[in-house]
């Protein structure tokens, strides 16, 4: 209870400073060396098997370096192993770090420097982004912090309550591997399969939590019911729109929280992709939107936390 706790202070405290270790960097330096020596062109059927053989190096590389990390100073002393499960278990959390990336966007908007904030909006999404407005900016800044607030809060927060950070790593190695291979083009359509469809797997409960926290967020910071109920519509009726089974839940949900609609056609490296819309134009798109996420966000985990206590208190 304390360790989880103690873990999600620590990540409000620090977030992810360039320069300290972090095991999500290593886990990327090691499916850019896996990937440069398995990927190849030997057609799609063992494309596809040296993508699962990629899939189970990273993730048991992963798991084993997260058990050994905490037992070894575990059997030395008690509190030793204490120290490495926090420190592993704030490594999987990136709620500052989604904060200071979503303000600094917010903080160029509101200077007048768009170029700065499609600059800064390019390190947190995947789109093209050197030709958006304005109001798109601020778009795709909304729709990144309510996927993130899954990928890199609530699941591993749930995967955390579940089994401490060894399940956390394990989630954070699939969700990497999706995030670097799990692209449906020409060079990864094959070999990334399986880890894409991993973290379909490994995302589906923790998105649908995400959607049901950051409803009742909503209500909570604008003291409306209306907002919950506005939220759980649109994240039921568009929620299955978007080409992720995961993603969209929440980005869902935060659209119908804030009255807005997401989505539609974005370009990837130059080729457009027609995307559907997801929510209701019930107001105009505005910079403090990107806030009111924001606070939705925060919430929203705080009430993962709240709920994790409960429960392991409950059991133990």
């Amino acid at each position: 209870m304390l360790l989880l706790i103690s873990s999600y202070v620590a990540d409000l405290i620090f977030g992810d400073p360039e320069w300290f270790p972090h095991p999500v960097r290593l886990m990327g330096r090691l499916i850019s060396f896996l990937d440069n020596r398995l990927r190849g062109h030997s057609g799609w059927r063992r494309e596809r098997i040296k993508g699962v053989i990629l899939a189970f190096l990273v993730i048991g590389i992963s798991t084993a370096f997260a058990y050994l990390f905490i037992e070894v100073p575990k059997r030395l002393d008690p509190f030793l192993g204490s120290l490495a499960w926090i420190y592993l278990g704030y490594t999987t959390l990136s709620t500052k770090d989604l904060r200071v990336k979503a303000k600094e966007i917010l903080e160029k908007i509101e200077e007048n420097s768009l170029i700065e904030a499609r600059k800064k909006l390019s390190k947190i999404v995947g789109r093209d982004t050197q030709d958006l407005s304005k109001e798109k900016i601020i778009e795709a800044t909304v729709e990144s912090v309510a996927e993130n607030t899954n990928d890199g809060i609530i699941a591993p927060l749930f995967y955390l309550i579940l089994g401490g950070p060894i399940l956390g790593i394990t989630y954070k190695a699939i969700n990497t591997l999706d995030s670097m291979v799990g692209y449906k083009n020409e060079k990864y359509l094959y070999f990334g399969w399986f880890s894409a469809r991993l973290d379909d797997a490994a995302n589906f409960i923790p998105a649908r939590i995400t959607g049901i926290l950051i409803a009742l967020s909503s209500a909570i910071l604008l003291f409306s019911l209306s907002n919950f109920h506005s939220s759980l519509r649109i994240m039921l009726l568009d929620g299955r729109k978007h080409p992720s089974p995961n993603s969209g839940i929440s980005e869902a949900a935060m659209a119908g929280a804030l009255g807005i609609r997401l989505g539609g056609p974005s370009t990837y490296k130059g080729i457009l992709i027609d995307k559907p819309f997801i929510g209701e134009e019930k107001r105009k798109i505005e910079p403090f939107l990107i806030g009111k996420s924001l606070n939705i966000s925060l919430l929203t985990s705080l009430l993962m936390v709240l709920g994790g206590v409960v429960l392991q208190w409950a059991i133990y």
